[in-house]
């Protein structure tokens, strides 16, 4: 059957409101990761392929956390994965929310709830569009590959890091994912994340002895923390064409954080003090204390430097008894902004919104390294309001989840050959 793209964008306006029930259904749907299920989410998503007649199969590195794999089209052409996390991080304190973050609230502009715009928003636009495209029996040039995982807020390690590791992704020629961005922001890189452990030991003693007696880790480790900004002086290197994303990166930086000197957040390393643990008791003096610091390493950062600066860190500390341990397994990286899926995306975004689309690096990280350490060029783009993501009261606009879905429809069409 041969269907325009014109027919198609028609035939999703016309159930537009089946894409905004859907969005809903699955926020009603309790995913907390950790200390939740993601089980039921699951089961929702291969029920609603199973009904729209696309093939799926469940699949599962650690049966706590199952994936979804489906696929439509021919196994020639282009080769095109839309990847989606259905596990959402703790709604916390319920007192703080304006309204039950599990209650899928519609309203005349907005969907309220948990995982809103992280990211079942983006996750019912892609199901959304396969199930439009199988239904009017569009004629692909190749195959549509819908990765669905269920840990991707802890880490992916039994999500899409061990989908790609298994080589469901190989001899794909691009990658969705379809993450919360702004409708201004084609993700197309982003900084890696590694954990820094640094240690202090001391000496015990009895605490009424503790300012004369003992040597205390706690207050040892303290001084060396005082140097943790110095590694924020360790910048990335790009080379000629990733300045104007650069660029780009820094702009949206600077205007949607607005805090003086935020945009330096993209090419320089960060590191957060995340976790301190130190001591056993009240009334001894500790000897033992670490902190664990989240670092995250821009585009062409050299850890050798890094490492340079932890170390002096330490040395100029003037303590003694203090270690660290790091293991670097994430580095920043990118797709080229001439890729085919970033020029179509950002064709059909701006076309779309009548607005100026940037491609962009990302300050956080997520499950797009994993497909572009594969060598697949790998963008983010899909709808949210970002003030609520990993915070209260998330929610994401309606305008932003029809106009995703039709951006994913026009994207899959053209580069699966749909006319």
């Amino acid at each position: 059957m041969s269907i325009s793209k014109q027919e198609l964008l028609n035939l999703a306006a016309e159930k537009e409101q089946e894409l905004i029930n859907l969005t809903s259904q699955l926020i009603r749907i309790n995913s907390e990761n950790p200390n939740g299920s993601q089980r039921e989410v699951i089961d929702f998503v291969k029920n609603y392929l199973n009904e729209a007649g696309i093939e799926n199969k469940e699949i599962a590195a650690d049966e706590t956390y199952p994936c979804v794999l489906a696929q439509m089209g021919s196994d020639e052409g282009f080769s095109m994965i839309i990847n989606g996390h259905v596990d959402v991080v703790p709604a916390g304190d319920i007192s703080k929310w304006k309204f039950d973050p599990f209650g899928g609230e519609i309203t005349e502009t907005q969907i309220l709830g948990r995982g809103t715009s992280d990211m079942k928003a983006g996750v019912a636009c892609t199901l959304f569009a396969m199930k439009l495209l199988k239904e009017t029996g569009a004629d692909l040039k190749g195959n549509i590959r819908l990765h669905i995982v269920s840990d991707e807020e802890t880490g992916g390690a039994y999500g899409t890091k061990w989908l790609c590791e298994q080589g469901y992704a190989d001899n794909a020629h691009a990658c969705l994912v379809a993450e919360p961005t702004s409708n201004s922001t084609i993700e197309i890189g982003q900084k890696g994340s590694n954990e820094l452990i640094i240690k202090s030991y001391g000496t015990p003693a009895h605490g009424s002895l503790g300012n004369y007696k003992g040597d205390n880790a706690i207050l040892k480790l303290s001084k060396v923390l005082e140097g943790i900004g110095r590694l924020h002086t360790v910048k990335g290197k790009y080379d000629d064409s990733q300045l104007e994303a650069l660029e780009n990166s820094k702009f949206i930086a600077k205007n949607k954080l607005d805090v003086p000197g935020i945009e330096n957040v993209i090419d320089r390393v960060t590191a957060n003090v995340g976790i301190i643990s130190g001591g056993n008791k009240l009334n001894m003096v500790p000897d033992y204390c670490e902190a664990r610091v989240d670092i995250r390493l821009p585009i062409g950062v050299d850890v050798a430097e890094v490492e340079r600066e932890i170390k002096g860190m330490i040395k100029d500390s003037g303590v003694s008894g203090v270690e660290y341990e790091v293991e670097w397994k994430k580095f920043g990286n990118s797709t080229p902004m001439d890729s085919s899926i970033v020029r179509t995306v950002k064709k059909h975004a701006e076309d779309l919104w009548g607005i100026k689309v940037l491609p962009a690096y990302q300050w956080a990280s997520s499950d797009a390294a994993f497909y572009r350490i594969h060598g697949i060029p790998t963008i983010q783009y899909g709808p949210s309001n970002t003030e609520g993501i990993h915070s209260y009261n998330e929610t994401v606009d309606i305008e932003d989840v029809l106009n995703a879905s039709k951006i994913y429809l026009l994207t899959l069409c053209d580069l699966l050959g749909v006319q």
